[in-house]
């Protein structure tokens, strides 16, 4: 993360005793990445943040997952998929497509996840609806609708939705998701061209201490690692962490807080970037003035992404370059490297003239062909491919 914070009670130097009031000593965890050379954050736990008591292989199906052959660009309804009414963020993710820098999900969750960790790389959630509270050890994060929540790695949390089942896009990166690194400055503070900056941003605010008769008991953490699943067991709950302090730690930030840049002409979607992962990129297209040059075509050109598959998630407002194609809030579509893609036949003449487009997405580019899922199988639109022809599949 870009700047330093803490919560709860820590001690005035690292590394030093610290003790509870009872004057046991607090347990030290230092939750670093790349080794002890970069961002990191110190927790200082009530338990032995080692101390397990069982460990059990747990089985790990996701379903097939295939290459997208024969290639075509290809359009999907996640409105249209399926879960069972106790479905939860972590278990019930359907997985949609992937490869071997991201794995991305979907889940319509009304029930709480079972506390879990993924020890691969960061998570990048994306709520499209509902509300709900992410417990995480290092304190919890409310989200809602239009909110991005990263998840370092290893961190232990559990989604808890609330009146209303949360709809979560979930990305899983091999590696980590931050800002891009052309938004920061060489000491990680935001720059003035920046989308968005520190001020949009929401850690967690406080500790968050299980107290009772739970607080001692066994408890069972999904852990997600290289080779599969483990459930371990600790001989306590991990959410004891009375305080840290640190540049890792969760953080939500918001779709609507996205600023975008605008231009007399049409503007290329690296403008629209909003984070960077692994062989990936995130973007945020979002409500906003449009090209104001006097002969501008306010919709996209006809582009061919040579080097990467883009995917777009279509979760508010009007789409003035896919009118006619069936997308609509809810819908994907993936626009492979091989294919040229563009707006809808007419959209180009017709989105002359206009001022503003009222339209919210979330892209994920990939520098590696991404292969299709058992929930892309599930809710695929058949006939998308062709509908800049106008004509039924050949």
């Amino acid at each position: 993360m870009p700047y330093y914070r803490k919560a709860g009670e820590i001690p005035p130097k690292r590394h030093t005793q610290f003790r509870s009031p009872t004057g046991s000593l607090y347990s030290e965890e230092l939750m670093g990445v790349e080794g002890f050379s970069s961002d990191s954050a110190l927790l200082y736990h009530r338990y032995l943040p080692t101390s397990i008591v069982g460990a059990e292989a747990v089985e790990d199906d996701r379903g097939p997952i295939a290459a997208n052959h024969p290639l075509k660009p290809r359009a999907y309804r996640t409105q249209d998929l399926t879960f069972k009414p106790d479905a939860d963020a972590v278990t019930a993710r359907r997985r949609l497509f992937g490869n071997n820098d991201v794995t991305i999900g979907f889940a319509v969750a009304s029930e709480p996840s079972p506390l879990y960790r993924n020890a691969t790389g960061d998570e990048l959630l994306y709520i499209q609806g509902g509300s709900g509270t992410i417990e995480t050890i290092y304190g919890a994060l409310d989200v809602g609708d239009g909110d991005y929540v990263v998840l370092p790695t290893s961190t232990t949390y559990r989604v808890v939705p609330g009146d209303q089942p949360l709809r979560v896009l979930s990305l899983e990166a091999r590696g980590h998701v931050a800002p891009p690194k052309r938004y920061l400055s060489a000491k990680g503070q935001f720059l003035e061209h920046a989308p968005y900056c520190e001020r949009d941003l929401r850690g967690p605010a406080e500790p968050l201490v299980v107290d009772g008769p739970d607080a001692d008991a066994d408890t069972e953490v999904l852990v997600r690692h290289r080779a599969g699943l483990t459930r371990f067991t600790y001989d306590h709950h991990p959410f004891d962490v009375v305080g840290w302090d640190g540049c890792l730690y969760p953080w939500v930030f918001n779709i609507d807080d996205f600023e975008p840049i605008t231009g007399r002409v049409h503007q290329p979607p690296p403008v629209h970037q909003t984070f960077e992962g692994p062989n990936f990129v995130v973007c945020s297209f979002c409500p906003r003035k449009v090209d104001y040059h006097p002969l501008a075509i306010p919709v996209p050109y006809n582009h061919a992404n040579v080097d990467s598959d883009e995917l777009m998630f279509y979760v508010r407002g009007n789409y003035e370059a896919r009118k006619g194609s069936g997308i609509d809030v809810g819908s994907m579509s993936l626009h492979p490297s091989g294919c040229t893609h563009g707006p809808q036949p007419g959209a180009a003449e017709a989105s002359i003239g206009a001022e503003f487009f009222d339209e919210t997405a979330v892209m994920v580019d990939t520098f590696a062909p991404l292969d299709l899922g058992e929930a892309a199988d599930a809710c695929e639109d058949p006939g998308y491919a062709w509908s800049w022809s106008g004509r039924s599949r050949p």
